[in-house]
């Protein structure tokens, strides 16, 4: 199976096979109908996995436009250009479509109701790629660990980067969610797409928790001695709300019997056993500067 992958540069891009075509924005923008055109009528992949997407969920909020041009239009053109070739698509998105308030972890046939921009913009992705690319997936994936340090720019390096600095982490406690390790994500990707069972499916670590349960567990396992302080999501104002909950159940892998993601407390201990055990405290430049 040939595979290309749109925003490749990112965390998840790094875990795929090196047998992949590997794209980002430098050489195919999502949101130019025509690049995406051209790059599978010349790489003419059996199967796209796209990840290219606007992140950053303040931004989003800030700049609507940015995050539905990149998120729902890209995604659109991606879809399109897909169907027109008959190829599987594979669309990663996220447990922000769903708005937060139920107590339980979200299952694929609850009804999606976003909380912000960036929620809406992925939720806008999914529609297209089930209006118009028959041949697809949905991949919800939650809370993203991976990369390792000086490459990953999620929670993990920037919580000890910043206790770098202070000696203390301040950790979000009254918000839930699940992780997903993106070596597992990828791993259940690529399985998924053999199996041809179209359809939105929950790629997460099994299980929920907080940041200031992230936190523990990491300062525990790295052995470093920060203090870590449980604080309420009021502690970090920022411009885009947050669901109360983005956890979520892997209800349709169970059913289909595809018990491919472990726990998440096994998964940050693989992920930190295998890139972060050369860390030591007062390596600075966890965090990779911004492109």
């Amino acid at each position: 199976m040939k595979i290309l992958a749109t925003g490749a540069a990112g965390v998840v891009g790094g875990y795929l096979p090196a047998e992949v075509v590997k794209t980002d924005i430098d050489t195919l923008d999502v949101r130019e109908r025509a690049q995406v055109s051209s790059a599978l009528q010349e790489h003419k992949p059996d199967l796209v996995i796209h990840l290219a997407a606007a992140t950053d969920v303040d931004q989003c909020e800030l700049d609507s436009d940015h995050a539905y041009r990149t998120n729902a239009l890209g995604t659109r053109n991606v879809a399109l250009a897909c169907a027109e070739r008959g190829i599987t698509l594979v669309y990663v998105s996220t447990a922000g479509v769903f708005f937060g308030d139920k107590a339980d972890p979200y299952h694929e046939f609850d009804v999606a109701r976003p909380a912000n921009v960036y929620g809406h913009s992925k939720l806008a992705g999914e529609r297209y790629v089930e209006r118009f690319a028959p041949k697809s997936f949905v991949a919800r994936a939650g809370w993203m660990i991976g990369g390792g340090p000086g490459r990953e720019q999620k929670f993990i390096s920037k919580m000890l980067d910043r206790a770098e600095r202070t000696g203390e982490i301040s950790a979000v406690a009254d918000k839930w969610g699940s992780p997903t390790y993106a070596r597992h994500l990828v791993r259940g990707l690529l399985r998924l797409a053999e199996t041809g069972a179209y359809g939105t499916y929950h790629f997460v670590n099994r299980g929920n928790c907080t940041r200031y349960d992230v936190a523990v567990a990491v300062t525990r396992r790295l052995g470093v001695s920060y203090r870590v302080t449980p604080v309420s999501s009021a502690h970090f104002p920022l411009p885009a709300p947050r669901a109360r909950s983005e956890a979520l159940d892997t209800m349709l892998l169970r059913l289909n019997g595809w018990d491919w993601m472990p726990p998440w407390e096994e998964a940050l201990e693989e992920y930190l056993s295998d890139e972060w055990g050369d860390w030591k405290p007062g390596t600075r430049k966890l965090v990779p500067a911004t492109r």
